[in-house]
Protein backbone atom coordinates (compact mmCIF):
# COMPACT_ATOMS: atom_id res chain seq x y z
CA UNK A 1 0.00 0.00 0.00
CA UNK A 2 1.31 3.55 -1.08
CA UNK A 3 0.92 5.86 1.74
CA UNK A 4 2.23 9.45 1.69
CA UNK A 5 3.28 10.70 5.36
CA UNK A 6 3.76 14.64 5.94
CA UNK A 7 5.33 15.83 8.79
CA UNK A 8 6.22 19.69 9.24
CA UNK A 9 8.52 20.23 13.03
CA UNK A 10 8.17 22.97 15.48
CA UNK A 11 11.39 24.66 13.36
CA UNK A 12 8.96 25.47 11.42
CA UNK A 13 11.29 25.63 7.94
CA UNK A 14 9.12 23.59 6.39
CA UNK A 15 7.25 20.31 5.17
CA UNK A 16 8.92 16.97 4.59
CA UNK A 17 6.94 14.27 2.03
CA UNK A 18 7.89 11.11 2.33
CA UNK A 19 6.03 8.11 -0.28
CA UNK A 20 6.68 5.17 1.33
CA UNK A 21 5.38 1.45 0.32
CA UNK A 22 3.82 -0.29 3.86
CA UNK A 23 3.05 -3.87 4.21
CA UNK A 24 2.59 -6.20 7.61
CA UNK A 25 6.40 -6.17 8.71
CA UNK A 26 7.67 -3.72 6.53
CA UNK A 27 8.29 -0.09 5.25
CA UNK A 28 9.98 1.16 1.82
CA UNK A 29 11.05 4.88 1.02
CA UNK A 30 10.13 4.95 -2.57
CA UNK A 31 10.21 9.21 -3.00
CA UNK A 32 11.14 12.18 -0.67
CA UNK A 33 10.98 15.73 -1.23
CA UNK A 34 10.56 18.90 0.82
CA UNK A 35 8.41 22.38 0.45
CA UNK A 36 9.99 25.42 2.63
CA UNK A 37 7.07 27.61 3.86
CA UNK A 38 7.28 30.92 2.52
CA UNK A 39 7.93 34.08 4.79
CA UNK A 40 4.19 35.03 5.49
CA UNK A 41 3.26 31.53 6.06
CA UNK A 42 5.92 30.98 8.05
CA UNK A 43 5.21 34.38 10.23
CA UNK A 44 2.31 33.55 10.70
CA UNK A 45 2.73 29.84 11.92
CA UNK A 46 5.24 31.06 14.24
CA UNK A 47 2.48 33.70 15.42
CA UNK A 48 0.26 30.94 15.93
CA UNK A 49 2.93 29.03 18.02
CA UNK A 50 4.01 31.48 20.49
CA UNK A 51 -0.01 32.60 21.54
CA UNK A 52 0.26 35.42 19.26
CA UNK A 53 -2.89 35.04 16.73
CA UNK A 54 -6.54 35.66 17.24
CA UNK A 55 -8.65 32.90 16.94
CA UNK A 56 -9.78 34.48 13.31
CA UNK A 57 -6.12 34.65 12.39
CA UNK A 58 -5.95 30.51 13.39
CA UNK A 59 -8.84 29.67 11.65
CA UNK A 60 -7.81 31.15 8.49
CA UNK A 61 -4.20 29.44 8.84
CA UNK A 62 -5.50 26.08 9.07
CA UNK A 63 -7.23 26.25 5.76
CA UNK A 64 -4.26 28.30 3.88
CA UNK A 65 -1.74 25.25 5.42
CA UNK A 66 -4.13 22.83 4.25
CA UNK A 67 -4.13 24.39 0.87
CA UNK A 68 -0.15 24.59 0.50
CA UNK A 69 0.19 21.03 1.70
CA UNK A 70 -2.05 19.59 -0.77
CA UNK A 71 -0.83 22.01 -3.14
CA UNK A 72 2.92 20.80 -2.57
CA UNK A 73 1.72 16.67 -2.47
CA UNK A 74 0.48 16.82 -6.04
CA UNK A 75 3.65 18.96 -6.83
CA UNK A 76 6.01 15.81 -5.36
CA UNK A 77 3.95 13.20 -5.90
CA UNK A 78 3.79 13.89 -10.41
CA UNK A 79 2.70 10.38 -11.69
CA UNK A 80 2.39 8.27 -8.09
CA UNK A 81 -0.90 7.57 -6.62
CA UNK A 82 -1.24 6.95 -2.65
CA UNK A 83 -3.72 5.03 -1.32
CA UNK A 84 -3.33 6.87 1.36
CA UNK A 85 -2.01 10.07 3.59
CA UNK A 86 -1.05 10.45 7.09
CA UNK A 87 -0.79 13.86 7.82
CA UNK A 88 0.76 14.82 11.26
CA UNK A 89 -0.53 18.81 11.05
CA UNK A 90 1.77 21.20 11.96
CA UNK A 91 1.67 21.87 16.06
CA UNK A 92 0.78 25.12 17.28
CA UNK A 93 -0.03 24.19 21.25
CA UNK A 94 1.25 21.15 23.29
CA UNK A 95 0.67 21.10 26.86
CA UNK A 96 0.85 17.70 27.70
CA UNK A 97 0.69 17.38 31.55
CA UNK A 98 -2.52 16.13 33.05
CA UNK A 99 -5.47 16.87 33.88
CA UNK A 100 -5.54 19.75 31.66
CA UNK A 101 -3.98 18.19 28.86
CA UNK A 102 -3.89 19.60 25.30
CA UNK A 103 -2.04 19.32 21.82
CA UNK A 104 -3.31 20.84 18.63
CA UNK A 105 -1.92 20.50 15.45
CA UNK A 106 -3.56 22.68 12.09
CA UNK A 107 -3.51 22.18 8.71
CA UNK A 108 -7.33 20.91 7.21
CA UNK A 109 -7.26 17.78 5.57
CA UNK A 110 -10.02 18.20 3.62
CA UNK A 111 -7.83 19.98 1.34
CA UNK A 112 -5.73 16.61 0.32
CA UNK A 113 -8.63 14.81 0.44
CA UNK A 114 -9.96 16.56 -2.47
CA UNK A 115 -6.67 16.81 -4.10
CA UNK A 116 -5.22 13.52 -4.00
CA UNK A 117 -8.92 11.74 -3.72
CA UNK A 118 -7.56 9.43 -1.07
CA UNK A 119 -8.31 9.28 2.34
CA UNK A 120 -6.50 11.11 4.91
CA UNK A 121 -5.41 10.24 8.31
CA UNK A 122 -4.68 13.32 10.94
CA UNK A 123 -5.09 14.36 14.24
CA UNK A 124 -2.58 11.83 15.33
CA UNK A 125 -1.97 13.12 19.50
CA UNK A 126 -5.54 13.57 20.88
CA UNK A 127 -6.28 9.87 21.41
CA UNK A 128 -3.03 9.04 23.66
CA UNK A 129 -3.36 12.29 24.99
CA UNK A 130 -7.47 11.00 25.78
CA UNK A 131 -6.15 7.94 27.22
CA UNK A 132 -3.68 9.38 29.61
CA UNK A 133 -0.51 9.65 27.74
CA UNK A 134 1.59 12.52 26.85
CA UNK A 135 0.41 12.62 22.49
CA UNK A 136 3.93 11.96 21.91
CA UNK A 137 6.51 10.61 21.11
CA UNK A 138 4.83 8.76 18.87
CA UNK A 139 7.58 7.29 16.02
CA UNK A 140 8.61 4.19 18.33
CA UNK A 141 6.93 1.82 16.25
CA UNK A 142 8.80 3.17 13.01
CA UNK A 143 12.13 3.00 14.93
CA UNK A 144 12.00 -0.45 16.19
CA UNK A 145 10.71 -1.62 12.92
CA UNK A 146 13.59 -0.14 10.89
CA UNK A 147 16.42 0.91 13.42
CA UNK A 148 15.85 -2.11 15.97
CA UNK A 149 18.42 -4.87 16.49
CA UNK A 150 17.78 -8.14 17.63
CA UNK A 151 20.38 -8.47 20.54
CA UNK A 152 21.38 -4.88 20.77
CA UNK A 153 20.55 -1.48 22.88
CA UNK A 154 19.47 0.78 19.99
CA UNK A 155 18.80 4.36 20.55
CA UNK A 156 16.93 6.64 17.84
CA UNK A 157 17.04 10.40 18.50
CA UNK A 158 15.43 12.56 16.43
CA UNK A 159 16.87 16.54 15.65
CA UNK A 160 13.71 18.85 14.81
CA UNK A 161 12.74 21.74 16.39
CA UNK A 162 12.68 19.47 19.51
CA UNK A 163 14.76 16.13 20.29
CA UNK A 164 12.63 13.19 21.18
CA UNK A 165 14.76 9.53 21.46
CA UNK A 166 13.18 6.17 21.59
CA UNK A 167 15.43 3.48 23.13
CA UNK A 168 14.89 -0.09 21.93
CA UNK A 169 16.70 -2.58 24.27
CA UNK A 170 16.72 -5.92 22.34
CA UNK A 171 18.88 -7.59 24.40
CA UNK A 172 17.84 -10.17 26.72
CA UNK A 173 14.09 -10.59 25.88
CA UNK A 174 12.45 -11.66 22.89
CA UNK A 175 10.49 -8.87 22.27
CA UNK A 176 12.11 -5.40 22.99
CA UNK A 177 12.14 -2.81 25.94
CA UNK A 178 10.90 0.32 24.88
CA UNK A 179 11.59 3.99 26.05
CA UNK A 180 10.97 7.21 24.20
CA UNK A 181 10.80 10.42 25.53
CA UNK A 182 11.40 14.20 24.54
CA UNK A 183 14.91 15.25 25.61
CA UNK A 184 14.70 18.63 25.00
CA UNK A 185 15.42 21.20 22.09
CA UNK A 186 17.70 20.47 18.55
CA UNK A 187 17.33 23.25 16.47
CA UNK A 188 14.34 25.21 17.77
CA UNK A 189 17.16 27.60 20.07
CA UNK A 190 19.65 27.72 17.37
CA UNK A 191 17.11 28.63 14.39
CA UNK A 192 15.48 31.37 17.19
CA UNK A 193 18.98 33.07 17.26
CA UNK A 194 20.09 32.77 13.57
CA UNK A 195 16.99 34.83 12.24
CA UNK A 196 17.94 37.44 15.53
CA UNK A 197 21.37 38.09 14.50
CA UNK A 198 20.61 37.72 10.84
CA UNK A 199 17.70 40.37 10.81
CA UNK A 200 15.47 37.29 9.79
CA UNK A 201 17.94 36.99 6.27
CA UNK A 202 19.07 33.87 7.70
CA UNK A 203 16.90 30.74 9.20
CA UNK A 204 19.73 28.27 9.85
CA UNK A 205 23.61 27.55 10.73
CA UNK A 206 23.91 26.07 7.37
CA UNK A 207 26.00 22.97 8.61
CA UNK A 208 26.84 24.36 11.76
CA UNK A 209 29.78 26.10 10.46
CA UNK A 210 28.85 29.49 12.33
CA UNK A 211 28.66 27.70 15.79
CA UNK A 212 32.20 25.87 14.83
CA UNK A 213 33.65 29.06 15.01
CA UNK A 214 32.26 30.25 18.44
CA UNK A 215 33.36 29.52 22.07
CA UNK A 216 30.93 27.74 24.04
CA UNK A 217 29.86 29.73 27.78
CA UNK A 218 30.25 27.24 30.03
CA UNK A 219 28.63 29.36 33.34
CA UNK A 220 25.26 29.81 30.58
CA UNK A 221 25.25 25.86 29.94
CA UNK A 222 25.77 25.23 33.49
CA UNK A 223 22.83 27.70 34.52
CA UNK A 224 20.56 26.03 31.38
CA UNK A 225 21.34 22.52 32.36
CA UNK A 226 19.47 22.61 35.62
CA UNK A 227 16.36 23.23 33.43
CA UNK A 228 13.43 20.75 35.64
CA UNK A 229 12.65 19.46 32.88
CA UNK A 230 15.81 17.38 31.94
CA UNK A 231 15.62 15.57 35.48
CA UNK A 232 11.70 15.17 35.05
CA UNK A 233 11.29 10.77 34.51
CA UNK A 234 10.05 9.88 31.13
CA UNK A 235 7.19 9.72 30.21
CA UNK A 236 7.77 13.00 29.09
CA UNK A 237 7.42 16.01 26.06
CA UNK A 238 7.84 19.20 25.55
CA UNK A 239 7.89 21.95 22.61
CA UNK A 240 8.67 25.58 21.38
CA UNK A 241 6.03 26.68 24.42
CA UNK A 242 9.13 25.48 26.90
CA UNK A 243 12.14 25.73 24.80
CA UNK A 244 11.44 28.38 22.50
CA UNK A 245 10.50 32.55 22.15
CA UNK A 246 9.89 31.98 25.50
CA UNK A 247 13.34 30.47 27.09
CA UNK A 248 15.31 32.76 24.32
CA UNK A 249 13.80 35.97 25.65
CA UNK A 250 14.23 34.55 29.38
CA UNK A 251 17.92 33.68 28.50
CA UNK A 252 18.74 36.97 26.01
CA UNK A 253 19.69 39.46 29.38
CA UNK A 254 21.95 36.53 30.67
CA UNK A 255 23.34 36.47 26.90
CA UNK A 256 23.98 40.06 26.88
CA UNK A 257 25.39 40.14 30.46
CA UNK A 258 27.79 37.27 29.00
CA UNK A 259 28.87 40.34 26.06
CA UNK A 260 28.57 36.72 24.48
CA UNK A 261 29.33 37.50 20.51
CA UNK A 262 26.92 35.57 17.92
CA UNK A 263 28.98 33.05 17.07
CA UNK A 264 29.79 32.66 20.65
CA UNK A 265 25.83 32.40 21.29
CA UNK A 266 25.40 29.74 18.77
CA UNK A 267 28.10 27.13 19.88
CA UNK A 268 26.52 27.67 23.58
CA UNK A 269 23.10 27.32 22.49
CA UNK A 270 24.33 23.71 19.94
CA UNK A 271 26.51 22.96 23.04
CA UNK A 272 23.30 22.93 25.02
CA UNK A 273 21.49 20.23 22.64
CA UNK A 274 24.19 17.91 22.70
CA UNK A 275 24.90 18.40 26.40
CA UNK A 276 20.89 18.13 27.28
CA UNK A 277 20.98 15.10 25.08
CA UNK A 278 23.61 13.41 27.03
CA UNK A 279 22.35 13.84 30.16
CA UNK A 280 19.15 12.71 29.64
CA UNK A 281 20.24 9.82 28.68
CA UNK A 282 22.57 9.30 31.52
CA UNK A 283 19.68 9.98 33.93
CA UNK A 284 16.85 8.10 32.38
CA UNK A 285 18.45 5.31 29.90
CA UNK A 286 18.18 1.45 31.15
CA UNK A 287 21.64 1.21 30.89
CA UNK A 288 23.73 2.18 27.93
CA UNK A 289 23.15 1.50 24.40
CA UNK A 290 25.58 0.20 21.58
CA UNK A 291 23.97 2.45 18.83
CA UNK A 292 22.79 5.67 18.65
CA UNK A 293 21.17 6.76 15.62
CA UNK A 294 20.45 10.35 14.47
CA UNK A 295 18.18 11.28 12.27
CA UNK A 296 16.06 14.75 11.33
CA UNK A 297 17.19 18.31 9.86
CA UNK A 298 19.37 18.41 12.85
CA UNK A 299 21.61 16.01 11.00
CA UNK A 300 22.58 18.49 8.27
CA UNK A 301 24.13 20.48 11.05
CA UNK A 302 27.69 18.68 11.00
CA UNK A 303 28.92 20.59 14.38
CA UNK A 304 25.54 19.32 16.34
CA UNK A 305 26.34 16.09 15.11
CA UNK A 306 30.12 16.21 15.78
CA UNK A 307 29.19 17.84 19.48
CA UNK A 308 26.52 15.11 20.39
CA UNK A 309 28.93 12.43 19.30
CA UNK A 310 31.56 13.69 21.53
CA UNK A 311 29.52 13.77 24.72
CA UNK A 312 27.69 10.01 23.98
CA UNK A 313 31.65 9.09 23.73
CA UNK A 314 32.54 11.25 26.92
CA UNK A 315 29.66 9.09 28.69
CA UNK A 316 30.31 5.89 26.69
CA UNK A 317 33.25 5.19 25.00
CA UNK A 318 32.10 1.96 22.86
CA UNK A 319 28.86 3.66 21.47
CA UNK A 320 28.69 3.81 17.85
CA UNK A 321 27.04 6.30 16.38
CA UNK A 322 25.29 7.02 12.67
CA UNK A 323 23.19 9.42 10.87
CA UNK A 324 20.04 7.62 9.53
CA UNK A 325 21.20 8.19 6.09
CA UNK A 326 24.15 5.72 6.80
CA UNK A 327 21.54 3.15 7.18
CA UNK A 328 19.44 3.57 4.54
CA UNK A 329 16.92 6.80 5.86
CA UNK A 330 17.60 10.35 4.59
CA UNK A 331 17.21 12.16 8.30
CA UNK A 332 14.25 14.04 6.55
CA UNK A 333 12.58 10.53 5.40
CA UNK A 334 12.23 9.19 8.99
CA UNK A 335 9.18 11.68 10.25
CA UNK A 336 7.21 11.56 7.67
CA UNK A 337 7.82 8.23 7.19
CA UNK A 338 6.90 7.18 10.65
CA UNK A 339 3.82 8.72 10.07
CA UNK A 340 2.51 7.41 7.24
CA UNK A 341 3.01 3.69 8.96
CA UNK A 342 0.69 5.45 11.68
CA UNK A 343 -1.69 6.03 8.79
CA UNK A 344 -1.26 2.15 7.95
CA UNK A 345 -1.84 1.14 11.45
CA UNK A 346 -5.35 3.45 11.30
CA UNK A 347 -6.68 1.87 8.50
CA UNK A 348 -5.99 -2.00 9.65
CA UNK A 349 -7.83 -1.33 12.94
CA UNK A 350 -4.57 -1.61 15.17
CA UNK A 351 -3.01 0.82 17.58
CA UNK A 352 -0.28 3.64 16.97
CA UNK A 353 0.43 4.47 20.33
CA UNK A 354 3.16 2.72 22.81
CA UNK A 355 2.11 3.06 26.63
CA UNK A 356 5.33 2.96 27.55
CA UNK A 357 6.41 5.25 25.48
CA UNK A 358 3.87 7.88 26.13
CA UNK A 359 2.53 6.91 29.29
CA UNK A 360 -1.37 6.46 27.99
CA UNK A 361 -3.16 3.92 29.98
CA UNK A 362 -3.68 1.41 27.20
CA UNK A 363 -3.19 0.72 23.61
CA UNK A 364 -5.44 2.74 21.06
CA UNK A 365 -6.00 3.57 17.66
CA UNK A 366 -4.56 7.23 16.75
CA UNK A 367 -5.80 8.98 13.96
CA UNK A 368 -9.20 10.75 12.93
CA UNK A 369 -10.25 9.80 9.28
CA UNK A 370 -10.95 12.25 6.48
CA UNK A 371 -12.33 10.80 3.21
CA UNK A 372 -14.62 13.07 1.44
CA UNK A 373 -15.40 11.35 -1.70
CA UNK A 374 -17.15 7.66 -1.94
CA UNK A 375 -15.14 4.95 -2.71
CA UNK A 376 -16.46 3.72 -5.44
CA UNK A 377 -16.58 7.45 -7.38
CA UNK A 378 -14.90 6.64 -10.69
CA UNK A 379 -12.53 9.67 -9.85
CA UNK A 380 -11.29 7.76 -6.88
CA UNK A 381 -7.26 7.03 -7.41
CA UNK A 382 -7.77 3.37 -6.34
CA UNK A 383 -11.29 2.59 -7.38
CA UNK A 384 -10.64 -0.84 -5.44
CA UNK A 385 -10.25 1.00 -1.85
CA UNK A 386 -12.39 0.25 0.79
CA UNK A 387 -11.86 0.64 4.88
CA UNK A 388 -13.17 -2.75 5.33
CA UNK A 389 -10.87 -3.96 2.90
CA UNK A 390 -7.32 -3.29 3.66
Amino acid sequence: MLILGIMSGTSLDGVDYALCDVRAGSIVLKRLWQARFPGRLQERLSKAATGLAMSHEVGQLHHDLGRFYAAEAVRGLRDARPRAVGLHGQTVFHQPMAPDSATFQIGEPAWLVEALRAPVVSNFRAADLAAGGQGAPLASAFHQLVFGRRGEFVCVNNLGGISNVTAIDWRRTRQPRLLAFDTGPANVLLDIAVRHFSGGRRRIDRGGVSAARGQANEALLGRWLRHPFFRCAPPKSTGSEMFGKAFWAAAWPAISAEDLQPLDTLATLTAFTARSIALNYRLHLRGKPDRVVLAGGGVANRTLVQWISAELAAWHPQVQVFTSDQLGWPPQSVEPAAFALLAWRRLHGLPGNEPATTGARRHTLLGQLSQGVSPYDPQVIDPEWRLDKP
